[in-house]
């Protein structure tokens, strides 16, 4: 069975860093592409990162571009989203995300989620 865990959100300042993980179980952890979306209150997810199972290609959102950067360990089986330079409208919740659909990049479709975690950026 397929689990993904994500931790290291909380609460913080406006230009304060966070590193968000995502603990993968269940299958193969190299051989899947990761992503991690977010949802703000009243908008639709959008996916803000994503990552090739080798780690060699990734994509970034252009509002994140600069800011955040995503990687991996495929020992650790777990994928990393770290966040500087935050801003208030970076609040949303975070989940991280596991596919197997790479012809197209960035993946558009995820077969795996994990329940999120709510990252708030203060002024």
């Amino acid at each position: 069975q397929v689990q993904l865990v994500e931790s290291g959100g909380g609460l913080v300042q406006a230009g304060d860093s966070l590193r968000l993980s995502c603990a993968a179980s269940g299958r193969t952890f190299s051989s899947y592409a990761m992503g991690w979306f977010r949802q703000a209150p009243g908008k639709e997810r959008a996916l803000v990162a994503a990552i090739s199972g080798s780690g060699g290609s990734t994509y970034y959102a252009d509002s994140v571009k600069g800011r955040f950067t995503i990687s991996r360990n495929n020992v650790r089986n777990t994928a990393y989203l770290q966040m500087n330079s935050l801003k208030l409208e970076d609040t949303a919740v975070y989940y991280c995300a596991e596919t197997p659909y790479v012809r197209k990049w960035p993946p558009q479709e995820y077969d795996y989620w994990g329940q999120g975690t709510q990252v708030t950026v203060s002024s």
